[in-house]
């Protein structure tokens, strides 16, 4: 013919499933993906391509698509030109039979000496090729051996992950043993951020420093001078000390001043890789004299964190520096021990510690270990006692909180220095109304409330280090201790926030007596209550003291004035009402909370706090029954006014509906009030929103949709869906889930009634059709709708619903043509053609099933179906109509049997209301021969354009398709075939090994008595490649 063939392969796959067969053919190009599928499934209802085999007529013109559409119109056939043309003959089909062929042999496996992880026993006979000479014996040996486990071979047989877990068994012993800190200790890394965030001020800061840190380039000494020049050097560096060089930098702003402490930082940094340590040295020492500087109190909290961080930045340099010098010539271990350190690493670790002054030595504190096992032991009881001297109380609990931070990373085991820093703390703690700290606050005009916060991070951390891992005993020490100063509140509130929870919880009345007593002038009692409320929501107290301990904290927290502290109290002391009380004890809670919120509308600043508070309810309360059924929880709800918070809280509550609630419910309650809850969060849905929340909203809704269910009230659950639709009516992905929703109520009611519908339930399920036949026609998407008219027809087929079915199969063929070309697919433009390929062969395995209308001819659906695929504008060089047309013979061979592959209980389809009428027969023979002339002709153009790849590709679809379902008996079917198959293979564009395969399965094929006649069409079909 002079047309070039198109590379392709052919799989047919067979597969059993529990006495079923699943038979798949699957057309590949060049072995990328699938063309098209074609799968039957004995037994099953939707099959994608049924078969029959037809001979096909070479018509002489094409289709005429005008005749009427869907109410009558089909394709007509031109007359052939002569006598010798086909006719088509439909192989007949014995379903069970070939169902028989198709299920796989069963094959017994004996499994009493099998298991999958015993050694291969395996015989490895060699022969032995330098035989004596002379030699007549055969030797060969034959050797039984087991099989070696390629892993235990390459690793010695030790098992990689018991290596591993091993080694970090040893080195976390290890680890414990020189830090008892663990991973439950907050490092300080952790309470950095919030002391800077915390502690701010808008006052005027200064620096007093050096005045070359900042404007001169340093000098820089040569590695190569001399030792002479380098001490010339350094004496002038230490002249450049003396008070005239000294500057002070005025007027800077909290920012500023944090620049600035960053470039000193820096400065520090580039002067110790530049080999320039005195330079460095009067970095550190200028920044530790800041830290007696108080004279913009409020931020002296920050200051002492950004100090610290050049000091931790000097003392690391240090170290590193020496463990250098330490490490020639072999490096030292991690456990390594003073004798282990050479003379020049302990004269230069000395020479550090002489030149670093008093308590600056904390920041180099960790080089002790490179002096003598017991330094450290001996240096931190000494500088614990010299903080003693510092008379500013505030700059003294700083200074102990630094060295209980070095303390407890070099020397966490030495417990009694860090309990001596906090009774030393407590000794000097009257010191905070003396005078002179009197003076002060009044100077810089700070009350003492706002005074004594300044002391908590540093208050905290001590005891943090104090109580880590402490005994019972030593939170009754501090105590009796607190007590004996009068119950200090900053002091109580740090014991009780540090040790552990459950220690707090056991002396939880102890502590309420002790924050009776605490003068609250100087620390608030609420802020008492609130961490003693932190400790017990974590550990739960004695239960015949529980209800004492809520009525006590709740008469402090209701007298609280300001709804800002109220609220922050009030939501800490949620989390114990609902661990330990019931409904009334919560409801009792809220209805607290909103008498104090609502006054001025003060719930509008502090929306965080009351989100909180619902999110503790929801965490302990999974009983929405309980949960709706208190009085305050709705209005409480209600004072979430900003749309945005509201959306949010409504979410949470749909969302811990969907994960908790167990099984569908049908209570009124609780459906009226989630109805309420989706129906705030669809509202909030307007131009502006995202797709993104749009999907997230729509998933909530549909999952607390799928939670309801009213039993055996089948109009009940109607009613909800109308009223669910009228709700969400904007949220498309809703609007499809109330359709499935009606669906599977429509196929419950059928299951109930096992088929056989009374003229009620007949009714019900037309109403069901009925909804979603007006429903379908609201969404935008147009794969969307035409799915949902395909799956409503089905569903009303079932039903037996024959009217309601033919509708919705009419309107999915209408609304054909109206689909665009291409489709939004996240975010990404797609062409739509395969997805509509999809569609229609679907609708083609449905369409066996539906028996014709009485008034409207012959398969009057199939041929509107095909009028509407001619009509349709395809993609310029597509080949999908043909393709659609290939796909419809199957289902022509499969309605022109006695029999059908499957059908609908109830449901008379074609095969009854004919019978296998000739007139019928002779209606689908024509339908048939048109869409194969229709085929044969778009081959031939393919060939005159030269798009061989494409021929190739067509001609063996439809191949396959005459080898599946015609009766290749008839000697010009038969030729058709083989035509077919050498133009597929012409050019050498079909897969060898996908032609061999399908030879190899007609082979099989032509040993059957009914397919014998197989045999001479091999012997005609011919193997070609590219050469």
């Amino acid at each position: 013919m002079g047309l070039r063939t198109h590379r392709l392969v052919w799989v047919t796959t067979t597969r059993a499933y529990n006495g079923r067969v699943s038979v798949t053919t699957r057309l590949q190009k060049n072995g990328r993906g699938p063309f098209f599928y074609t799968t039957w499934r004995a037994g099953l209802l939707w099959c994608c391509l049924l078969g029959e085999d037809m001979m096909p007529a070479q018509p002489t013109g094409g289709m005429h698509a005008g005749g009427g559409g869907l109410d009558g119109g089909y394709f007509e056939t031109r007359r052939l030109p002569t006598p010798s043309c086909f006719n088509r003959h439909s192989r007949v089909r014995k379903y069970e039979d070939e169902l028989q062929k198709c299920r796989l042999d069963g094959a017994s496996l004996d499994l009493s000496d099998y298991h999958p992880l015993k050694p291969i026993t395996v015989t490895d006979t060699k022969s032995q090729r330098g035989r004596r000479k002379g030699s007549t014996s055969s030797s060969s040996s034959s050797s039984s051996s087991v099989a070696p486990d390629p892993l235990s071979s390459m690793l010695d047989g030790t098992d990689p992950l018991s290596m591993f877990a091993a080694a970090s068994d040893l080195g976390r012993r290890r680890k414990e043993r020189e830090e008892e800190v663990g991973a439950d200790f907050e490092p300080w890394s952790a309470k950095r951020a919030e002391i800077l965030a915390r502690f701010t001020t808008t006052e005027r800061l200064s620096i007093g420093c050096l005045f070359f840190f900042f404007f001169s380039p340093g000098k820089v000494t040569s590695p190569t001078s001399a030792v002479s020049e380098k001490v010339r050097t350094r004496l002038e560096e230490l002249d450049d000390l003396e008070e005239g060089s000294q500057k002070e930098l005025l007027n800077l702003s909290q920012q500023d001043y944090i620049n600035r402490i960053e470039e000193l930082n820096q400065s520090l940094k580039e002067a110790w890789a530049t080999d320039q340590k005195v330079k460095a040295l009067k970095i550190v020492i200028q920044c530790s004299k800041l830290l007696s500087d108080t004279s913009v109190i409020q931020f002296y909290p920050s200051k002492f964190v950004l100090i610290t961080d050049i000091l931790d930045t000097f003392g690391r340099l240090v170290y590193e520096r020496i463990w250098s010098m330490c490490s020639d010539p072999h490096p030292l271990p991690e456990t390594f021990s003073a004798e282990d350190v050479n003379d020049t690493a302990k004269e230069t670790c000395l020479n550090w510690f002489f030149k670093i002054p008093r308590l600056r030595v904390s920041a180099i504190f960790k080089c002790n270990r490179f002096l003598s096992r017991s330094g450290i032991q001996d240096t931190l009881p000494r500088l614990t006692s010299m903080i003693r001297g510092i008379g500013d109380p505030l700059v003294a609990v700083y200074a102990r909180a630094y060295l209980c931070r070095v303390g407890t990373e070099v020397a966490p085991h030495l417990k009694d220095s860090l309990n001596k820093s906090f009774f030393d703390l407590l000794a000097s703690f009257r010191q905070i109304h003396s005078d002179s700290v009197q003076n002060q606050l009044v100077m810089h005009r700070v009350e003492i409330p706002v005074y004594l916060t300044l002391y908590s991070p540093a208050i905290h951390w001590i005891l943090q280090c104090v109580s880590y891992r402490a005994p019972e005993a030593l939170l009754t020490e501090m105590m009796e201790r607190c007590k004996k100063l009068g119950n200090n509140a900053l002091l109580l509130n740090s014991v009780m926030s540090a040790f552990r929870a459950e220690f707090v919880a056991t002396r939880a009345t102890d502590f309420i007596g002790m924050i009776k007593e605490c003068d609250e002038a100087g620390f608030p009692k609420h802020l008492l209550f609130s961490s003693l409320g932190r400790s017990l929501a974590s550990a739960d107290p004695p239960e015949n003291e529980r209800l004492p301990i809520l009525n006590e904290a709740w008469k402090v927290i209701t007298k609280v004035r300001s709804p800002q502290d109220y609220i922050n109290c009030a939501d800490i002391w949620v989390e114990f009402t609902c661990r330990h009380f019931t409904k009334r004890e919560v409801n009792t809670v809220l209805a607290d909370i909103i008498k104090h919120m609502t006054p001025d509308r003060a719930f509008e600043e502090a929306y965080p706090q009351l989100q909180s508070v619902i999110r503790k309810i929801l965490t302990y309360i999974h009983d929405f029954s309980v949960l709706f059924s208190m009085e305050r929880f709705l209005p409480f709800m209600d004072m979430f006014q900003k749309d945005s918070v509201r959306v949010e809280v409504c979410r949470s509550i749909i969302d811990v509906f969907i994960k908790h609630q167990q099984e569908p419910t049908r209570d009124p309650v609780i459906l009226n009030a989630l109805l309420h809850v989706c129906k705030t969060m669809h509202d909030s849905v307007n131009a502006l929103t995202l797709e993104d929340e749009k999907r997230s909203l729509a998933l909530l809704i549909n999952g607390f949709i799928r939670m309801v269910s009213f039993g055996r009230d089948f109009e009940q659950q109607l009613s909800f869906c109308v009223e669910a639709r009228a709700t969400f009516c904007n949220l498309e992905p809703v609007i499809i889930q109330l359709i499935h929703t009606v669906n599977q109520l429509a196929m419950e009611t059928r299951r109930v009634m096992r088929g056989s519908h009374s003229r009620k339930t007949a009714a019900f399920v037309r109403a069901c059709a009925a909804y979603s036949f007006i429903t379908i026609p609201s969404l935008t998407s147009f794969f969307s709708r035409l799915n949902l008219y395909l799956l409503s027809g089905q569903v009303a087929l079932a039903n037996q619903c024959l009217s309601q079915a033919d509708a919705f199969l009419k309107a999915a063929v209408g609304i054909l043509p109206e689909v665009p070309r291409n489709i939004v697919i996240e975010g990404k433009q797609r062409s739509s053609e395969g997805f509509l390929l999809d569609f229609i062969c679907n609708f083609l395995s449905t369409l066996l099933v539906v028996p014709d209308h009485p008034e409207q001819g012959v398969l009057y659906l199939v041929r509107g179906l095909l009028n509407m695929v001619q009509d349709y504008t395809w993609e310029e060089n597509s080949d999908a109509k043909v393709r659609v047309y290939i796909n419809a013979i199957p289902l022509l061979a499969a309605v022109s049997q006695e029999s059908y592959l499957y059908s609908i209980p109830k449901v008379d389809s074609n095969e009854t209301l004919y019978g296998g009428d000739p007139k019928f027969i002779a209606e689908v023979n024509k339908l048939c021969e048109t869409l194969i002339g229709q085929v044969l002709d778009h081959l031939k153009g393919l060939g005159r354009d030269e798009s061989i790849r494409k021929q190739g590709s067509l001609a063996f679809a439809l191949f396959g398709c005459l080898l599946a379902h015609g009766d290749l008996r008839n000697t010009k079917l038969n030729q058709l075939a083989v035509n077919l198959w050498n133009l597929s293979h012409k050019h050498g564009y079909c897969d060898t090994r996908t032609s061999v395969r399908t030879l190899e399965h007609i082979k099989q094929q032509a040993q059957h008595s009914d397919m014998v006649h197989l045999s001479d069409m091999i012997t005609r079909l011919s193997l070609q490649s590219r050469a």
